[in-house]
């Protein structure tokens, strides 16, 4: 999962992460935000297929995320999502995910992808 991507143009270095809890932090690169900011994806999966990508975005006067989950929890169903711009328990909706990792990666990017475009239509 690290090479892959590492191997996008959007991102600026992807590492794997031994301090606190094992994960995947994929640092975005800032050329492709408007204004001045950074990015990034922190990515926790388990041999269970239970999976966590949180996704946050930071400029000097605000933060933007969300978060792809799949896990039990007692808020939600197993998969669900945590919307922007808070990524909040409380506002979690159900959701249904691949079960390929690699499709996981790819709707998570493409969502970026969208958010990034967005960014940059309002710029």
């Amino acid at each position: 999962m690290r090479s892959r991507f590492a191997g996008s143009r959007t991102v600026e270095r992807a590492e794997i992460v031994e301090a606190e809890r094992l994960h995947l932090r994929v640092e975005l690169s800032s050329e492709y935000y408007p204004d001045e900011a950074t990015a990034r994806l922190e990515v926790r999966w388990y041999r269970n297929d239970d999976f966590n990508f949180h996704y946050r975005e930071e400029r000097s006067d605000d933060t933007w995320m969300c978060c792809w989950d799949r896990h039990p929890n007692a808020h939600n169903a197993r998969d669900h999502f945590h919307p922007p711009p808070t990524a909040s328990r409380t506002d979690a909706e159900n959701a249904q995910w691949p079960s390929d990792h690699r499709d996981v990666g790819r709707l998570v990017f493409g969502r970026i992808e969208e958010r990034i475009e967005t960014l940059w239509e309002r710029a």
